[in-house]
């Protein structure tokens, strides 16, 4: 669906790269997520993922066709959701969708069926400029739907969103997964990459440092204990750590679950956050 090989960017006037010799590859159907702090390049490589900047070095190619010398039909193929919605503030929710829909060749979805997807039908006839924050991120995931794109680019897509909408705009980005749509998503929530992703790139300074899926990092750098939270006869509340080889046959394990009430029992798999500091040496901002 997307392949990247020897992909370098450098802004005018600059004399360090942006990116540099960046290689991956997004299959159709896959949620791909790029994190990174900020400034390392995620916006970047967006830009370019979705044609707004061409002057790269290397090759990007998107459904076959390389980016910089696509046309406009490629267009078609997309939809971006950016962090910072531009949208007309005197039209309604609306009169947005209905504009922007008419800018494509294909018949747009029906506006008033994305918006009560997204819980925001009682607010069509609201202007942009009283909605919230997470309004208008709801409006905007709307945008990118409109025409019923292949791939989607979806930037730090729960930013602004009260726990539960967020917890509603995971399922609406796994149900465009289960729909077949390839997803893109820049962040630097490890929370949301882990639970939406199936691989991330930590793209740190403008190279990729990691690429992997989620639980393979997790589990991979983790230590193989488990860790048994439990209390005492005297009601003191203990914890123990005991190694995952031969856990089934452990004496002391054995023992602890037997014998004490349980309050947690965890494998010490690592955070994607742990993992990010370990390998880039910072911490995420």
């Amino acid at each position: 669906m997307i392949e990247v090989n020897g992909l370098s960017f450098t802004y005018p006037r600059c004399r360090e790269r942006t990116l540099q010799q960046l290689d991956f590859r997004i299959a159709e159907g896959e949620i791909f997520g790029i994190l990174g702090p900020s400034g390392a390049g995620k916006s970047t490589l967006q830009k370019i993922l979705t044609g707004i900047l061409k002057n790269y070095e290397g090759s990007a190619k998107m459904m076959g066709i390389e980016i910089r010398t696509s046309d406009s039909s490629l267009n078609e193929q997309i939809g971006v959701a950016f962090e910072f919605p531009n949208f007309y503030t005197k039209f309604t929710a609306l009169e947005n969708l209905q504009l922007f829909g008419s800018l494509y060749k294909k018949q747009a979805v029906n506006p008033m069926d994305l918006l009560r997807e997204v819980g925001l039908q009682d607010a069509a006839g609201m202007r942009v400029s009283q909605l919230s924050k997470g309004m208008k991120m709801r409006l905007n995931f709307c945008r990118a739907l409109l025409h019923e794109p292949a791939i989607l680019f979806l930037d730090e897509p729960t930013s602004g969103l009260d726990p539960g909408h967020a917890e509603g705009m995971k399922a609406l980005i796994r149900n465009q997964k289960a729909m077949g749509k390839t997803v893109i998503i820049t962040t630097h929530h490890m929370k949301v990459a882990e639970e939406l992703c199936d691989r991330i790139a930590f793209l740190v300074d403008g190279s990729i440092k990691l690429i992997d899926s989620p639980r393979e990092l997790m589990v991979r750098r983790g230590t193989k204990r488990l860790a048994v939270e439990y209390r005492r006869n005297d009601g003191v509340l203990a914890r123990t750590e005991f190694s995952l080889e031969g856990i089934g046959d452990n004496p002391d394990f054995l023992h602890t679950i037997r014998q004490f009430p349980l309050e947690t029992i965890h494998s010490q798999e690592a955070s994607l956050e742990q993992i990010f500091i370990e390998v880039t040496g910072r911490k995420l901002q």
